[in-house]
């Protein structure tokens, strides 16, 4: 289960990117890792970590 933090920060983050007009392809949380991860069009990937900070990164193959 995401924690309060986690749910905050990733509806301000899916906010930021839908008023940038990015696609969000996949919307996901990973109980092992107890991480959200947001594949941002073809090759953007932003974590969400379980103190509500972020971080995204993009595929270095394209």
């Amino acid at each position: 289960m995401p924690t309060l933090e986690q749910a905050l920060q990733s509806v301000q983050v899916c906010h930021w990117l839908s008023n940038c007009y990015l696609d969000i392809r996949l919307f996901r949380y990973d109980s092992k890792r107890q991480e959200i991860f947001i594949l941002v069009g073809e090759n953007i990937g932003i974590s969400i970590f379980t103190n509500g900070s972020w971080e995204f990164g993009s595929d270095p193959e394209t």
